[in-house]
Protein backbone atom coordinates (compact mmCIF):
# COMPACT_ATOMS: atom_id res chain seq x y z
CA UNK A 1 0.00 0.00 0.00
CA UNK A 2 2.54 2.38 0.72
CA UNK A 3 4.21 1.74 -2.81
CA UNK A 4 0.98 2.38 -4.32
CA UNK A 5 0.32 5.66 -2.41
CA UNK A 6 3.50 6.55 -2.97
CA UNK A 7 3.51 6.64 -6.73
CA UNK A 8 0.45 7.84 -7.05
CA UNK A 9 1.29 10.92 -5.16
CA UNK A 10 4.68 10.90 -7.43
CA UNK A 11 2.01 11.57 -10.32
CA UNK A 12 1.53 14.57 -8.73
CA UNK A 13 4.95 15.71 -9.98
CA UNK A 14 3.86 14.50 -14.02
CA UNK A 15 1.54 17.91 -14.04
CA UNK A 16 3.45 19.82 -12.07
CA UNK A 17 6.38 19.05 -14.82
CA UNK A 18 4.33 18.96 -17.72
CA UNK A 19 3.18 22.39 -16.97
CA UNK A 20 6.65 23.93 -15.58
CA UNK A 21 8.52 22.51 -18.61
CA UNK A 22 6.81 23.05 -22.38
CA UNK A 23 6.96 20.09 -25.08
CA UNK A 24 9.56 22.20 -27.35
CA UNK A 25 11.52 23.26 -24.96
CA UNK A 26 12.33 19.56 -23.75
CA UNK A 27 12.62 19.64 -20.42
CA UNK A 28 10.86 16.46 -19.23
CA UNK A 29 12.94 15.23 -22.19
CA UNK A 30 15.79 15.60 -19.96
CA UNK A 31 14.45 14.81 -17.04
CA UNK A 32 12.96 11.29 -18.71
CA UNK A 33 16.69 10.93 -20.02
CA UNK A 34 18.49 11.30 -16.55
CA UNK A 35 16.09 9.12 -14.27
CA UNK A 36 16.74 6.50 -16.79
CA UNK A 37 20.07 6.32 -16.56
CA UNK A 38 19.81 6.71 -12.72
CA UNK A 39 17.92 3.88 -12.45
CA UNK A 40 20.44 1.47 -14.50
CA UNK A 41 23.41 2.97 -11.96
CA UNK A 42 21.22 2.34 -9.23
CA UNK A 43 20.66 -1.56 -9.94
CA UNK A 44 24.53 -1.61 -10.78
CA UNK A 45 25.45 -0.17 -7.36
CA UNK A 46 23.41 -2.37 -5.75
CA UNK A 47 24.37 -5.55 -7.83
CA UNK A 48 21.88 -8.11 -6.72
CA UNK A 49 22.58 -7.65 -3.09
CA UNK A 50 19.03 -7.04 -1.98
CA UNK A 51 17.75 -10.57 -3.22
CA UNK A 52 21.58 -11.72 -1.85
CA UNK A 53 20.30 -10.52 1.60
CA UNK A 54 17.28 -12.42 1.52
CA UNK A 55 18.42 -15.22 0.40
CA UNK A 56 21.48 -15.71 2.86
CA UNK A 57 19.66 -14.13 6.25
CA UNK A 58 16.82 -16.64 6.22
CA UNK A 59 19.43 -19.63 5.70
CA UNK A 60 19.37 -21.38 9.15
CA UNK A 61 23.08 -21.78 9.81
CA UNK A 62 23.86 -17.74 9.02
CA UNK A 63 24.14 -15.22 11.17
CA UNK A 64 21.73 -12.63 10.45
CA UNK A 65 23.33 -9.18 11.91
CA UNK A 66 27.15 -10.92 10.15
CA UNK A 67 24.66 -10.96 6.69
CA UNK A 68 23.34 -7.57 6.92
CA UNK A 69 26.46 -5.94 8.38
CA UNK A 70 28.99 -7.99 5.82
CA UNK A 71 26.26 -6.45 2.59
CA UNK A 72 26.10 -3.06 4.13
CA UNK A 73 29.84 -2.67 3.97
CA UNK A 74 30.31 -4.15 0.55
CA UNK A 75 27.68 -1.86 -0.68
CA UNK A 76 28.46 1.55 1.36
CA UNK A 77 32.30 1.06 0.06
CA UNK A 78 31.27 0.93 -3.64
CA UNK A 79 28.63 3.60 -3.79
CA UNK A 80 31.18 6.03 -1.81
CA UNK A 81 33.84 4.80 -4.98
CA UNK A 82 31.13 5.41 -7.37
CA UNK A 83 31.22 9.00 -6.73
CA UNK A 84 34.38 9.86 -6.19
CA UNK A 85 34.93 8.40 -9.78
CA UNK A 86 31.94 10.64 -11.13
CA UNK A 87 33.14 13.82 -9.85
CA UNK A 88 36.95 12.86 -10.96
CA UNK A 89 35.85 12.30 -14.36
CA UNK A 90 32.28 14.43 -14.13
CA UNK A 91 33.21 16.60 -17.30
CA UNK A 92 34.15 13.67 -20.17
CA UNK A 93 30.77 11.63 -18.55
CA UNK A 94 28.64 14.78 -18.53
CA UNK A 95 29.62 15.40 -22.32
CA UNK A 96 29.44 11.95 -23.09
CA UNK A 97 25.79 11.88 -22.25
CA UNK A 98 24.90 15.21 -24.00
CA UNK A 99 25.08 17.71 -21.12
CA UNK A 100 28.17 19.70 -21.16
CA UNK A 101 27.00 22.92 -20.43
CA UNK A 102 25.15 21.16 -17.27
CA UNK A 103 27.33 18.89 -15.42
CA UNK A 104 26.05 19.20 -12.47
CA UNK A 105 22.81 17.57 -13.11
CA UNK A 106 25.52 14.55 -13.42
CA UNK A 107 27.30 14.94 -10.29
CA UNK A 108 23.66 15.34 -8.40
CA UNK A 109 22.69 12.43 -9.39
CA UNK A 110 25.08 10.47 -8.82
CA UNK A 111 25.44 11.02 -5.52
CA UNK A 112 21.88 10.45 -5.54
CA UNK A 113 22.03 7.28 -7.15
CA UNK A 114 24.88 6.49 -4.31
CA UNK A 115 22.53 7.15 -1.17
CA UNK A 116 19.79 5.51 -3.06
CA UNK A 117 21.84 2.41 -3.33
CA UNK A 118 23.19 2.24 0.21
CA UNK A 119 19.44 2.87 1.60
CA UNK A 120 18.27 -0.25 -0.31
CA UNK A 121 20.22 -2.24 2.66
CA UNK A 122 18.34 -1.16 5.49
CA UNK A 123 15.16 -0.84 3.58
CA UNK A 124 15.82 -4.90 3.19
CA UNK A 125 16.20 -5.26 6.64
CA UNK A 126 12.66 -3.61 7.47
CA UNK A 127 10.88 -6.06 5.22
CA UNK A 128 12.65 -8.76 6.80
CA UNK A 129 12.05 -7.98 10.37
CA UNK A 130 8.54 -7.06 9.26
CA UNK A 131 8.50 -3.51 10.02
CA UNK A 132 6.16 -2.58 7.32
CA UNK A 133 5.22 0.72 9.05
CA UNK A 134 8.32 1.99 9.52
CA UNK A 135 9.23 1.16 6.11
CA UNK A 136 5.60 2.54 4.91
CA UNK A 137 6.32 5.88 6.60
CA UNK A 138 9.69 6.75 5.51
CA UNK A 139 8.87 6.02 1.79
CA UNK A 140 5.96 8.12 2.21
CA UNK A 141 7.48 10.78 4.16
CA UNK A 142 10.53 11.46 1.03
CA UNK A 143 7.71 10.66 -1.34
CA UNK A 144 5.79 14.20 -0.07
CA UNK A 145 8.94 15.70 1.36
CA UNK A 146 10.42 15.15 -2.34
CA UNK A 147 7.02 16.92 -4.03
CA UNK A 148 6.92 19.94 -1.45
CA UNK A 149 10.54 20.64 -2.84
CA UNK A 150 9.50 20.90 -6.51
CA UNK A 151 6.22 22.73 -5.54
CA UNK A 152 8.95 25.04 -3.74
CA UNK A 153 11.52 24.96 -6.40
CA UNK A 154 8.86 25.12 -9.61
CA UNK A 155 5.70 27.40 -8.40
CA UNK A 156 6.82 28.72 -5.11
CA UNK A 157 10.17 30.28 -6.06
CA UNK A 158 9.00 32.08 -9.02
CA UNK A 159 6.35 33.79 -7.55
CA UNK A 160 8.59 35.04 -4.57
CA UNK A 161 11.22 36.42 -6.91
CA UNK A 162 8.34 38.13 -9.56
CA UNK A 163 6.57 39.45 -6.54
CA UNK A 164 9.36 40.19 -4.05
CA UNK A 165 13.22 40.82 -3.61
CA UNK A 166 13.68 38.09 -1.58
CA UNK A 167 14.85 35.48 -3.68
CA UNK A 168 17.73 37.07 -5.30
CA UNK A 169 19.40 33.26 -5.50
CA UNK A 170 16.53 32.28 -7.51
CA UNK A 171 17.44 31.32 -11.26
CA UNK A 172 14.21 30.69 -13.08
CA UNK A 173 16.00 29.65 -15.76
CA UNK A 174 17.47 27.33 -14.23
CA UNK A 175 14.32 24.79 -14.73
CA UNK A 176 15.22 21.36 -14.95
CA UNK A 177 18.29 21.54 -12.60
CA UNK A 178 15.68 22.31 -9.57
CA UNK A 179 14.41 18.92 -10.02
CA UNK A 180 17.77 17.16 -9.22
CA UNK A 181 18.61 19.57 -6.36
CA UNK A 182 15.34 18.20 -4.67
CA UNK A 183 15.98 14.60 -5.16
CA UNK A 184 19.03 15.04 -3.73
CA UNK A 185 18.06 16.89 -0.70
CA UNK A 186 15.32 14.38 0.10
CA UNK A 187 17.85 11.36 -0.44
CA UNK A 188 20.10 13.29 1.86
CA UNK A 189 17.23 13.54 4.22
CA UNK A 190 15.91 10.61 4.15
CA UNK A 191 19.29 9.25 5.82
CA UNK A 192 18.54 10.57 9.15
CA UNK A 193 15.73 8.08 9.64
CA UNK A 194 18.49 4.85 9.46
CA UNK A 195 19.95 5.85 12.19
CA UNK A 196 18.49 3.03 14.80
CA UNK A 197 19.24 0.74 11.68
CA UNK A 198 22.99 1.12 10.95
CA UNK A 199 23.51 0.97 15.17
CA UNK A 200 23.09 -1.10 17.76
CA UNK A 201 25.22 -4.61 16.62
CA UNK A 202 28.75 -4.95 15.58
CA UNK A 203 29.86 -3.70 12.16
CA UNK A 204 31.96 -6.73 10.70
CA UNK A 205 33.11 -7.52 7.05
CA UNK A 206 32.77 -11.31 6.66
CA UNK A 207 35.09 -12.19 3.42
CA UNK A 208 34.25 -15.65 3.00
CA UNK A 209 30.50 -14.75 3.67
CA UNK A 210 30.16 -12.62 0.55
CA UNK A 211 32.22 -14.32 -1.72
CA UNK A 212 29.60 -16.84 -1.33
CA UNK A 213 26.87 -14.19 -1.18
CA UNK A 214 28.52 -12.48 -4.62
CA UNK A 215 28.36 -15.68 -6.59
CA UNK A 216 25.11 -16.01 -5.74
CA UNK A 217 24.26 -12.52 -6.34
CA UNK A 218 27.02 -12.06 -9.33
CA UNK A 219 24.10 -13.79 -12.10
CA UNK A 220 21.54 -11.11 -10.55
CA UNK A 221 23.31 -8.42 -10.73
CA UNK A 222 23.47 -9.77 -14.66
CA UNK A 223 19.83 -10.03 -14.57
CA UNK A 224 19.03 -6.71 -12.70
CA UNK A 225 20.89 -4.68 -15.35
CA UNK A 226 19.63 -5.84 -18.23
CA UNK A 227 16.33 -6.07 -16.98
CA UNK A 228 16.43 -2.74 -15.67
CA UNK A 229 17.58 -1.64 -19.27
CA UNK A 230 14.73 -3.37 -20.83
CA UNK A 231 12.62 -1.02 -19.04
CA UNK A 232 15.13 2.17 -19.65
CA UNK A 233 17.12 1.61 -22.66
CA UNK A 234 14.78 3.16 -24.98
CA UNK A 235 14.95 6.32 -23.23
CA UNK A 236 18.29 5.78 -22.99
CA UNK A 237 19.00 5.38 -26.47
CA UNK A 238 16.79 7.52 -27.84
CA UNK A 239 18.79 11.06 -28.29
CA UNK A 240 21.10 8.76 -30.14
CA UNK A 241 18.72 7.03 -32.34
CA UNK A 242 16.26 10.16 -33.01
CA UNK A 243 16.88 13.27 -35.15
CA UNK A 244 18.62 15.27 -32.60
CA UNK A 245 16.08 18.42 -32.84
CA UNK A 246 13.25 16.72 -32.03
CA UNK A 247 15.16 13.91 -29.86
CA UNK A 248 14.16 15.42 -26.32
CA UNK A 249 11.32 16.76 -27.45
CA UNK A 250 9.22 13.81 -28.62
CA UNK A 251 11.14 11.56 -24.86
CA UNK A 252 9.28 13.75 -23.58
CA UNK A 253 5.79 13.29 -24.90
CA UNK A 254 6.82 9.48 -24.59
CA UNK A 255 7.89 9.89 -20.45
CA UNK A 256 5.11 11.80 -19.88
CA UNK A 257 2.39 9.62 -21.36
CA UNK A 258 4.01 6.34 -19.88
CA UNK A 259 3.82 8.06 -16.31
CA UNK A 260 -0.01 6.78 -16.84
CA UNK A 261 0.77 3.41 -17.79
CA UNK A 262 2.91 2.99 -14.63
CA UNK A 263 0.12 1.70 -12.33
CA UNK A 264 1.09 -2.01 -13.47
CA UNK A 265 4.86 -0.94 -12.79
CA UNK A 266 3.32 0.38 -9.47
CA UNK A 267 1.13 -2.64 -8.97
CA UNK A 268 4.42 -4.95 -9.89
CA UNK A 269 6.41 -3.02 -7.23
CA UNK A 270 4.36 -2.98 -4.61
CA UNK A 271 3.72 -7.04 -5.15
CA UNK A 272 7.37 -7.16 -5.01
CA UNK A 273 8.27 -5.78 -1.96
CA UNK A 274 5.59 -8.36 0.03
CA UNK A 275 5.99 -11.37 -2.06
CA UNK A 276 9.81 -11.70 -2.00
CA UNK A 277 10.79 -12.01 1.27
CA UNK A 278 7.08 -13.75 1.74
CA UNK A 279 8.79 -16.58 -0.73
CA UNK A 280 12.31 -16.83 0.76
CA UNK A 281 11.25 -17.14 4.12
CA UNK A 282 8.41 -19.80 3.35
CA UNK A 283 10.98 -21.85 0.99
CA UNK A 284 12.50 -22.15 4.49
CA UNK A 285 9.99 -23.74 6.46
CA UNK A 286 9.39 -27.00 5.18
CA UNK A 287 6.59 -28.18 2.91
CA UNK A 288 5.68 -27.83 -0.43
CA UNK A 289 5.05 -24.62 -0.85
CA UNK A 290 4.16 -24.94 -4.96
CA UNK A 291 0.46 -24.15 -4.45
CA UNK A 292 0.82 -21.05 -3.20
CA UNK A 293 3.02 -19.76 -5.76
CA UNK A 294 0.39 -20.80 -7.98
CA UNK A 295 -2.06 -18.86 -6.28
CA UNK A 296 -0.07 -16.15 -5.99
CA UNK A 297 0.32 -16.06 -9.85
CA UNK A 298 -3.15 -16.56 -10.61
CA UNK A 299 -4.75 -13.43 -8.43
CA UNK A 300 -1.38 -11.27 -9.88
CA UNK A 301 -2.76 -11.77 -13.31
CA UNK A 302 -6.48 -11.11 -12.41
CA UNK A 303 -6.03 -7.60 -10.36
CA UNK A 304 -3.21 -6.76 -13.39
CA UNK A 305 -5.64 -7.47 -16.02
CA UNK A 306 -8.51 -5.65 -13.73
CA UNK A 307 -5.87 -2.65 -13.77
CA UNK A 308 -5.42 -2.46 -17.84
CA UNK A 309 -8.75 -1.79 -17.54
CA UNK A 310 -9.17 0.54 -15.24
CA UNK A 311 -6.73 2.58 -16.84
CA UNK A 312 -7.73 2.20 -20.55
CA UNK A 313 -11.21 2.49 -19.92
CA UNK A 314 -11.08 5.78 -17.41
CA UNK A 315 -8.11 7.08 -19.94
CA UNK A 316 -10.22 10.14 -21.14
CA UNK A 317 -9.60 11.51 -17.36
CA UNK A 318 -6.48 10.12 -16.93
CA UNK A 319 -5.17 11.90 -18.91
CA UNK A 320 -5.30 15.25 -17.10
CA UNK A 321 -2.64 13.89 -15.36
CA UNK A 322 -0.60 15.88 -18.35
CA UNK A 323 -0.25 18.62 -20.01
CA UNK A 324 -2.48 18.65 -22.75
CA UNK A 325 0.49 19.42 -25.27
CA UNK A 326 1.29 15.64 -24.24
CA UNK A 327 -1.75 13.85 -25.30
CA UNK A 328 -0.58 12.99 -28.93
CA UNK A 329 1.88 10.31 -27.11
CA UNK A 330 -1.56 8.39 -24.99
CA UNK A 331 -1.46 5.81 -27.83
CA UNK A 332 1.52 4.05 -26.16
CA UNK A 333 -0.53 3.72 -22.94
CA UNK A 334 -1.90 0.09 -23.82
CA UNK A 335 1.03 -1.46 -25.24
CA UNK A 336 3.09 -0.25 -22.71
CA UNK A 337 1.07 -1.74 -20.00
CA UNK A 338 0.94 -4.79 -21.71
CA UNK A 339 4.66 -4.73 -21.73
CA UNK A 340 4.14 -3.67 -17.79
CA UNK A 341 1.82 -6.70 -17.25
CA UNK A 342 3.91 -9.62 -18.97
CA UNK A 343 7.38 -8.20 -17.20
CA UNK A 344 5.14 -8.79 -13.54
CA UNK A 345 4.60 -12.29 -14.77
CA UNK A 346 8.01 -12.88 -15.17
CA UNK A 347 8.89 -11.62 -11.86
CA UNK A 348 6.46 -14.24 -10.30
CA UNK A 349 8.30 -17.04 -12.63
CA UNK A 350 11.21 -15.93 -11.50
CA UNK A 351 11.21 -17.43 -8.35
CA UNK A 352 11.78 -21.07 -10.13
CA UNK A 353 15.45 -20.50 -10.61
CA UNK A 354 16.22 -18.18 -7.46
CA UNK A 355 15.14 -21.24 -5.10
CA UNK A 356 16.86 -23.91 -6.53
CA UNK A 357 19.82 -21.49 -6.64
CA UNK A 358 20.53 -21.43 -10.88
CA UNK A 359 19.93 -17.95 -10.97
CA UNK A 360 21.81 -17.65 -13.98
CA UNK A 361 18.80 -18.63 -15.79
CA UNK A 362 17.87 -15.10 -15.06
CA UNK A 363 20.78 -13.90 -16.39
CA UNK A 364 20.18 -15.50 -19.70
CA UNK A 365 16.83 -14.46 -19.86
CA UNK A 366 16.97 -10.96 -19.43
CA UNK A 367 20.05 -10.96 -22.11
CA UNK A 368 18.06 -12.42 -24.53
CA UNK A 369 14.62 -10.07 -23.30
CA UNK A 370 17.34 -7.23 -23.89
CA UNK A 371 18.82 -8.23 -27.33
CA UNK A 372 15.41 -8.09 -28.71
CA UNK A 373 14.52 -4.41 -27.24
CA UNK A 374 18.02 -2.79 -28.20
CA UNK A 375 17.66 -4.47 -31.34
CA UNK A 376 14.10 -3.38 -32.10
CA UNK A 377 15.12 0.38 -30.94
CA UNK A 378 17.89 0.77 -33.42
CA UNK A 379 16.19 -0.82 -36.18
CA UNK A 380 12.48 0.86 -35.54
CA UNK A 381 13.15 4.28 -33.58
CA UNK A 382 14.72 5.93 -36.74
CA UNK A 383 11.71 5.35 -38.39
CA UNK A 384 8.62 4.90 -36.22
CA UNK A 385 10.24 7.13 -32.93
CA UNK A 386 8.75 6.04 -29.88
CA UNK A 387 6.13 3.84 -30.92
CA UNK A 388 8.85 1.39 -31.52
CA UNK A 389 10.06 1.68 -28.01
CA UNK A 390 6.54 0.67 -27.13
CA UNK A 391 6.30 -2.22 -29.27
CA UNK A 392 9.97 -3.19 -28.52
CA UNK A 393 9.29 -3.73 -24.82
CA UNK A 394 6.20 -5.30 -25.03
CA UNK A 395 7.82 -7.69 -27.73
CA UNK A 396 11.26 -8.27 -25.46
CA UNK A 397 8.78 -9.17 -22.22
CA UNK A 398 6.56 -11.50 -24.05
CA UNK A 399 9.44 -13.61 -25.36
CA UNK A 400 11.36 -13.97 -22.09
CA UNK A 401 7.82 -14.93 -20.17
CA UNK A 402 7.44 -17.72 -22.40
CA UNK A 403 10.76 -18.88 -22.09
CA UNK A 404 11.41 -18.44 -18.28
CA UNK A 405 8.01 -20.87 -18.22
CA UNK A 406 8.64 -23.67 -20.34
CA UNK A 407 12.38 -24.07 -19.20
CA UNK A 408 10.71 -23.18 -15.29
CA UNK A 409 8.07 -25.81 -15.91
CA UNK A 410 10.94 -28.93 -16.79
CA UNK A 411 13.49 -27.41 -13.69
CA UNK A 412 11.12 -26.53 -10.66
CA UNK A 413 6.90 -27.61 -12.12
CA UNK A 414 4.55 -25.05 -10.57
CA UNK A 415 0.78 -26.60 -11.22
CA UNK A 416 -0.24 -22.96 -12.32
CA UNK A 417 -4.07 -22.44 -13.27
CA UNK A 418 -3.70 -21.53 -16.84
CA UNK A 419 -6.91 -22.32 -17.87
CA UNK A 420 -8.58 -19.94 -14.97
CA UNK A 421 -5.99 -17.31 -15.79
CA UNK A 422 -6.67 -17.88 -19.88
CA UNK A 423 -10.92 -17.51 -19.13
CA UNK A 424 -9.22 -14.03 -17.41
CA UNK A 425 -7.43 -13.02 -20.41
CA UNK A 426 -9.67 -13.96 -22.91
CA UNK A 427 -12.64 -11.75 -20.87
CA UNK A 428 -10.12 -9.02 -20.70
CA UNK A 429 -9.32 -8.72 -24.54
CA UNK A 430 -13.04 -8.88 -25.55
CA UNK A 431 -13.93 -6.40 -23.15
CA UNK A 432 -10.83 -3.95 -24.60
CA UNK A 433 -12.15 -4.59 -28.01
CA UNK A 434 -15.89 -3.70 -27.36
CA UNK A 435 -14.36 -0.50 -25.73
CA UNK A 436 -12.16 0.07 -28.79
CA UNK A 437 -14.85 -1.06 -31.35
CA UNK A 438 -17.92 1.72 -29.88
CA UNK A 439 -16.66 5.22 -28.89
CA UNK A 440 -19.13 7.35 -28.39
CA UNK A 441 -19.14 10.68 -29.06
CA UNK A 442 -20.28 12.18 -25.60
CA UNK A 443 -18.23 11.75 -22.69
CA UNK A 444 -20.28 10.92 -20.33
CA UNK A 445 -22.27 8.18 -22.37
CA UNK A 446 -18.62 6.65 -23.26
CA UNK A 447 -17.80 6.38 -19.95
CA UNK A 448 -21.24 4.70 -18.64
CA UNK A 449 -20.14 2.03 -21.12
CA UNK A 450 -16.85 1.64 -20.50
CA UNK A 451 -18.16 1.39 -16.20
CA UNK A 452 -20.59 -1.33 -17.31
CA UNK A 453 -17.98 -3.18 -19.00
CA UNK A 454 -15.66 -3.08 -15.90
CA UNK A 455 -18.56 -4.26 -13.47
CA UNK A 456 -18.85 -7.63 -16.00
CA UNK A 457 -14.92 -8.11 -15.59
CA UNK A 458 -15.63 -7.62 -11.69
CA UNK A 459 -18.71 -10.12 -11.39
CA UNK A 460 -16.76 -12.44 -13.94
CA UNK A 461 -14.03 -12.11 -11.01
CA UNK A 462 -16.75 -12.91 -8.16
CA UNK A 463 -18.43 -15.53 -9.24
CA UNK A 464 -15.29 -17.02 -10.26
CA UNK A 465 -12.82 -17.04 -7.41
CA UNK A 466 -15.37 -15.50 -4.58
CA UNK A 467 -15.82 -18.60 -3.01
CA UNK A 468 -11.59 -18.81 -2.92
CA UNK A 469 -11.96 -15.53 -1.02
CA UNK A 470 -14.16 -16.48 0.90
CA UNK A 471 -12.76 -20.08 2.48
CA UNK A 472 -9.01 -17.78 2.65
CA UNK A 473 -11.13 -15.37 5.35
CA UNK A 474 -12.41 -18.10 7.45
CA UNK A 475 -8.87 -20.03 7.45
Amino acid sequence: MSSIVGKFLNYLLVPLYTVSFSVESGGYGDVTNIYAIVALLQVLLIYGMETGFFRFVNKRDENEQIVYSSILISVGSTSLLFVALCLLFLSPISSALGYATHPEYIGIMAAVVAMDAFQSIPFAYLRHKKRPIKFASIKLFSIVFGIGLNLFFLLLCPWLTKHTDMMTWYRPEYGVGYVFIANFITSFVQFFFFIPELRGFRWKYDAELMKRIFRYSFPLLILGVVGILNQTVDKILFPFLYDKDQAMVQLGIYGAATKIAMVMAMCTQAFRYAYEPFVFGSHKEEGDHRPVYARAMKFFVIFSLLGFLAVIFYLDILRYIIAPDYWEGLKVVPIVMGAEIFMGVYFNLSFWYKLIDQTKWGAYFSLIGCAIIVGLNIWLVPRYGYMACAWAGLTGYAVITLLSFVIGQRKYPICYELKNMGAYLLLATVLFLLARLWVPGSLFLRLAYRTCLLIIFLLFIVKRDFPEWKSYVHK
